[in-house]
């Protein structure tokens, strides 16, 4: 299923490029909005502990997921 996060400190396509390169290999292909704010990370995750690992390694990465 598609699940869309906000998250913070992207900025710019430097930060996009950082999130794709980083997670793709893992979490498949990942689309940035970079034209909301906050910024919006769609990707598949297909059931809550994937879900959760997104986050953590989002945030290992200094892009924090905001609480809907």
């Amino acid at each position: 299923m598609k699940k869309t996060f906000k998250a913070e400190n992207i900025n710019c396509i430097n930060c996009s490029n950082l999130i794709k390169n980083s997670l793709e290999d893992e979490f498949g292909e990942i689309e940035v909005n970079l034209e909301t704010s906050p910024k919006e990370v769609t990707v598949e995750i297909p059931d809550e502990k994937k879900e959760a690992r997104f986050i953590n390694e989002m945030a290992d990465i200094g892009f924090d997921i905001l609480d809907d």
